[in-house]
Protein backbone atom coordinates (compact mmCIF):
# COMPACT_ATOMS: atom_id res chain seq x y z
CA UNK A 1 0.00 0.00 0.00
CA UNK A 2 1.18 3.39 -1.56
CA UNK A 3 2.36 5.52 1.94
CA UNK A 4 -0.16 8.69 1.66
CA UNK A 5 1.54 12.15 2.05
CA UNK A 6 2.19 13.83 5.28
CA UNK A 7 0.88 17.05 4.70
CA UNK A 8 -2.43 18.45 3.40
CA UNK A 9 -2.44 21.83 1.92
CA UNK A 10 -4.05 23.44 5.02
CA UNK A 11 -0.72 21.94 6.58
CA UNK A 12 1.01 23.73 4.59
CA UNK A 13 -0.98 27.18 5.07
CA UNK A 14 -0.44 26.37 8.68
CA UNK A 15 2.88 25.45 9.16
CA UNK A 16 4.15 29.26 6.80
CA UNK A 17 1.98 31.14 9.06
CA UNK A 18 4.15 29.93 12.42
CA UNK A 19 7.04 30.16 10.37
CA UNK A 20 6.80 33.72 9.50
CA UNK A 21 4.50 34.35 12.74
CA UNK A 22 1.38 35.94 11.25
CA UNK A 23 -2.15 35.70 12.83
CA UNK A 24 -5.30 35.02 11.34
CA UNK A 25 -6.45 38.54 11.30
CA UNK A 26 -2.63 39.81 10.06
CA UNK A 27 -2.56 37.35 7.57
CA UNK A 28 -6.54 38.81 6.47
CA UNK A 29 -5.02 42.07 6.38
CA UNK A 30 -1.83 41.97 3.84
CA UNK A 31 -4.65 39.76 1.44
CA UNK A 32 -7.29 40.99 1.27
CA UNK A 33 -9.16 37.82 2.41
CA UNK A 34 -11.63 37.28 5.46
CA UNK A 35 -10.17 35.88 8.93
CA UNK A 36 -12.89 33.73 9.27
CA UNK A 37 -12.01 32.49 5.60
CA UNK A 38 -8.56 31.82 6.50
CA UNK A 39 -9.78 29.73 9.54
CA UNK A 40 -11.93 27.72 7.31
CA UNK A 41 -9.23 27.21 5.24
CA UNK A 42 -6.68 25.72 8.24
CA UNK A 43 -9.66 23.34 8.54
CA UNK A 44 -9.62 21.99 5.29
CA UNK A 45 -12.31 24.38 3.54
CA UNK A 46 -11.24 24.60 -0.12
CA UNK A 47 -11.36 28.38 -1.42
CA UNK A 48 -8.79 28.61 -4.76
CA UNK A 49 -9.69 32.26 -4.74
CA UNK A 50 -8.21 32.47 -1.08
CA UNK A 51 -5.66 30.54 -1.58
CA UNK A 52 -3.95 32.13 -4.71
CA UNK A 53 -4.51 35.86 -2.40
CA UNK A 54 -2.87 34.33 0.64
CA UNK A 55 0.07 32.37 -1.73
CA UNK A 56 2.45 35.45 -1.97
CA UNK A 57 1.79 36.79 1.83
CA UNK A 58 3.52 33.69 3.15
CA UNK A 59 5.82 32.88 0.24
CA UNK A 60 4.40 29.70 -1.29
CA UNK A 61 3.04 28.60 -4.73
CA UNK A 62 -0.32 29.29 -5.15
CA UNK A 63 -1.26 26.75 -7.94
CA UNK A 64 0.63 23.80 -6.32
CA UNK A 65 -1.41 25.00 -3.00
CA UNK A 66 -4.36 24.96 -5.31
CA UNK A 67 -3.09 21.46 -6.67
CA UNK A 68 -2.94 19.77 -3.16
CA UNK A 69 -6.45 20.77 -2.13
CA UNK A 70 -7.87 18.99 -4.53
CA UNK A 71 -5.52 16.03 -4.01
CA UNK A 72 -4.46 16.03 -7.28
CA UNK A 73 -0.94 15.04 -7.38
CA UNK A 74 1.12 12.39 -5.86
CA UNK A 75 5.22 11.67 -6.59
CA UNK A 76 5.73 9.54 -9.16
CA UNK A 77 6.66 5.74 -7.60
CA UNK A 78 10.13 5.25 -6.80
CA UNK A 79 12.09 1.94 -7.48
CA UNK A 80 15.21 1.86 -7.33
CA UNK A 81 17.42 -1.19 -6.99
CA UNK A 82 19.55 -1.11 -3.16
CA UNK A 83 16.91 0.97 -1.36
CA UNK A 84 14.26 0.14 0.80
CA UNK A 85 11.46 2.38 2.86
CA UNK A 86 10.51 0.84 6.24
CA UNK A 87 7.07 2.88 7.62
CA UNK A 88 5.94 2.05 10.93
CA UNK A 89 3.25 3.54 13.09
CA UNK A 90 4.07 5.68 15.95
CA UNK A 91 0.82 6.83 17.96
CA UNK A 92 -1.33 8.72 15.46
CA UNK A 93 1.08 8.83 12.36
CA UNK A 94 3.81 7.01 10.68
CA UNK A 95 7.49 7.15 10.28
CA UNK A 96 9.93 6.44 7.77
CA UNK A 97 13.37 4.47 7.75
CA UNK A 98 15.90 3.11 5.37
CA UNK A 99 17.96 0.95 4.61
CA UNK A 100 21.01 1.24 1.06
CA UNK A 101 22.93 -1.57 0.09
CA UNK A 102 25.45 -2.77 -2.18
CA UNK A 103 24.10 -5.46 -4.46
CA UNK A 104 27.84 -6.80 -4.97
CA UNK A 105 29.33 -6.60 -1.46
CA UNK A 106 26.16 -7.35 0.30
CA UNK A 107 27.11 -4.30 2.99
CA UNK A 108 23.52 -2.28 3.92
CA UNK A 109 23.74 1.37 5.65
CA UNK A 110 20.70 2.20 7.82
CA UNK A 111 19.26 5.34 8.15
CA UNK A 112 17.21 6.33 11.10
CA UNK A 113 15.22 3.41 12.99
CA UNK A 114 11.29 4.07 12.83
CA UNK A 115 9.37 2.96 15.93
CA UNK A 116 10.17 -0.09 15.38
CA UNK A 117 13.21 -1.46 13.47
CA UNK A 118 11.90 -5.36 13.51
CA UNK A 119 11.02 -5.11 9.56
CA UNK A 120 14.32 -4.06 8.37
CA UNK A 121 16.29 -6.03 10.86
CA UNK A 122 14.08 -9.04 9.10
CA UNK A 123 14.76 -7.48 5.24
CA UNK A 124 18.41 -7.27 6.39
CA UNK A 125 18.28 -11.21 7.53
CA UNK A 126 16.28 -12.35 5.04
CA UNK A 127 18.39 -10.66 1.74
CA UNK A 128 21.63 -12.02 3.65
CA UNK A 129 23.45 -8.33 4.22
CA UNK A 130 25.65 -6.88 6.59
CA UNK A 131 24.54 -3.97 8.38
CA UNK A 132 27.86 -2.27 9.05
CA UNK A 133 27.01 1.13 10.19
CA UNK A 134 23.82 3.48 10.90
CA UNK A 135 22.82 7.07 10.83
CA UNK A 136 20.61 9.46 12.26
CA UNK A 137 18.92 12.34 10.19
CA UNK A 138 17.60 13.78 14.17
CA UNK A 139 16.79 12.97 17.65
CA UNK A 140 13.40 13.14 17.73
CA UNK A 141 11.82 10.23 19.27
CA UNK A 142 9.51 8.45 16.12
CA UNK A 143 13.48 8.49 14.28
CA UNK A 144 15.46 6.90 16.91
CA UNK A 145 13.10 4.85 19.25
CA UNK A 146 14.41 1.23 18.15
CA UNK A 147 18.28 2.21 17.87
CA UNK A 148 19.21 -0.42 20.99
CA UNK A 149 17.62 -3.40 19.10
CA UNK A 150 18.49 -2.41 15.41
CA UNK A 151 22.54 -1.31 16.69
CA UNK A 152 22.61 -4.80 18.63
CA UNK A 153 23.47 -2.85 21.59
CA UNK A 154 25.63 -1.14 19.97
CA UNK A 155 27.72 -3.31 18.39
CA UNK A 156 27.02 -1.45 14.60
CA UNK A 157 28.54 2.33 14.87
CA UNK A 158 25.25 4.93 14.77
CA UNK A 159 26.15 8.29 14.10
CA UNK A 160 24.67 11.57 14.44
CA UNK A 161 25.63 15.22 14.39
CA UNK A 162 27.52 16.74 17.50
CA UNK A 163 24.35 19.56 18.22
CA UNK A 164 22.52 15.78 18.50
CA UNK A 165 24.11 13.69 20.80
CA UNK A 166 22.14 10.82 21.97
CA UNK A 167 22.93 7.45 23.80
CA UNK A 168 23.59 4.89 22.20
CA UNK A 169 25.55 7.18 19.09
CA UNK A 170 28.79 8.60 17.89
CA UNK A 171 28.79 12.28 17.54
CA UNK A 172 30.15 14.00 14.46
CA UNK A 173 31.48 17.13 13.23
CA UNK A 174 30.59 18.42 9.93
CA UNK A 175 34.02 20.54 9.89
CA UNK A 176 35.97 17.34 10.42
CA UNK A 177 33.93 14.77 8.13
CA UNK A 178 33.75 15.23 4.64
CA UNK A 179 32.11 11.62 3.81
CA UNK A 180 31.60 7.41 4.94
CA UNK A 181 32.46 5.03 2.57
CA UNK A 182 31.27 1.68 3.13
CA UNK A 183 31.11 -1.22 0.63
CA UNK A 184 30.76 0.45 -2.25
CA UNK A 185 28.86 3.60 -0.64
CA UNK A 186 29.66 6.61 -0.13
CA UNK A 187 27.85 8.60 2.29
CA UNK A 188 27.64 12.66 2.87
CA UNK A 189 26.62 14.56 5.27
CA UNK A 190 24.82 17.82 4.61
CA UNK A 191 23.88 20.26 6.98
CA UNK A 192 19.93 20.39 6.93
CA UNK A 193 19.01 21.89 10.11
CA UNK A 194 16.01 24.42 11.04
CA UNK A 195 13.23 21.66 12.15
CA UNK A 196 15.56 20.33 14.52
CA UNK A 197 19.01 22.30 16.11
CA UNK A 198 21.54 19.40 13.94
CA UNK A 199 19.20 18.03 11.01
CA UNK A 200 21.66 16.16 8.69
CA UNK A 201 20.53 14.87 4.97
CA UNK A 202 22.70 11.95 3.66
CA UNK A 203 23.68 12.24 0.43
CA UNK A 204 24.76 8.12 -0.67
CA UNK A 205 26.32 7.60 -4.11
CA UNK A 206 26.85 4.00 -5.79
CA UNK A 207 23.59 2.99 -6.72
CA UNK A 208 22.17 4.02 -10.04
CA UNK A 209 20.74 7.34 -8.59
CA UNK A 210 21.89 9.64 -6.20
CA UNK A 211 19.63 9.16 -3.20
CA UNK A 212 19.04 11.92 -0.13
CA UNK A 213 18.26 10.38 3.05
CA UNK A 214 16.56 14.16 4.97
CA UNK A 215 14.49 13.27 7.94
CA UNK A 216 12.33 15.81 8.22
CA UNK A 217 13.84 18.59 6.13
CA UNK A 218 11.61 18.06 3.41
CA UNK A 219 8.44 16.09 2.78
CA UNK A 220 6.48 15.16 -0.95
CA UNK A 221 4.55 18.37 -1.82
CA UNK A 222 5.89 19.79 2.09
CA UNK A 223 8.74 20.30 4.71
CA UNK A 224 9.05 19.54 8.37
CA UNK A 225 7.80 22.60 11.10
CA UNK A 226 10.39 25.17 11.61
CA UNK A 227 10.68 24.07 14.90
CA UNK A 228 14.01 25.45 15.70
CA UNK A 229 14.16 28.25 12.62
CA UNK A 230 11.87 28.34 9.57
CA UNK A 231 13.81 30.64 8.20
CA UNK A 232 16.95 27.75 8.28
CA UNK A 233 14.47 25.26 7.14
CA UNK A 234 13.70 26.93 4.20
CA UNK A 235 17.60 27.82 3.24
CA UNK A 236 19.57 24.54 4.14
CA UNK A 237 16.83 22.63 2.09
CA UNK A 238 17.38 25.24 -0.58
CA UNK A 239 21.58 25.24 -0.51
CA UNK A 240 21.91 21.29 0.35
CA UNK A 241 18.56 19.49 -1.05
CA UNK A 242 17.42 21.63 -4.38
CA UNK A 243 20.89 21.93 -5.70
CA UNK A 244 21.13 18.28 -6.22
CA UNK A 245 20.34 16.87 -10.10
CA UNK A 246 16.54 16.25 -10.76
CA UNK A 247 16.79 12.51 -10.40
CA UNK A 248 18.31 12.08 -6.93
CA UNK A 249 15.38 10.19 -5.58
CA UNK A 250 14.57 12.06 -2.02
CA UNK A 251 14.09 9.79 1.33
CA UNK A 252 11.77 11.59 3.60
CA UNK A 253 11.37 10.82 7.55
CA UNK A 254 7.20 10.64 6.76
CA UNK A 255 5.31 10.45 3.84
CA UNK A 256 6.47 8.81 0.05
CA UNK A 257 9.70 8.95 -1.69
CA UNK A 258 10.28 11.83 -4.51
CA UNK A 259 12.44 13.35 -6.09
CA UNK A 260 14.45 16.70 -6.59
CA UNK A 261 12.71 17.52 -9.72
CA UNK A 262 9.23 16.56 -8.66
CA UNK A 263 9.79 18.98 -5.41
CA UNK A 264 10.97 21.81 -7.85
CA UNK A 265 7.92 21.12 -10.13
CA UNK A 266 5.07 21.09 -6.93
CA UNK A 267 6.07 21.80 -3.70
CA UNK A 268 4.48 24.95 -2.30
CA UNK A 269 6.83 25.68 -0.18
CA UNK A 270 9.57 26.47 -3.04
CA UNK A 271 8.18 28.90 -5.70
CA UNK A 272 11.28 29.64 -7.45
CA UNK A 273 10.95 26.78 -9.42
CA UNK A 274 8.10 27.07 -11.27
Amino acid sequence: MPVPLEDLFNDVIAKSMRGIALTDAELAGKAGVSAEAIAAIKSGTVDEASLLKLAPHLKLHGPSLVTMAHKAWTPADVKLSGLAQFNTPYHDMTVNAYLVWDARTKNAVAFDTGADASPMIEFIEKNGLNLSLIFLTHTHPDHILDLKKLSANGAVTAFVHERESCDGAQTFTLSETECWESGGLKIEPRSTWGHSKGGITYVVSGLERPVAIVGDALFASSMGGGMVSYADALATNRKEIFTLPDNTVICPGHGPLTTVGEEKASNPFYPEFK
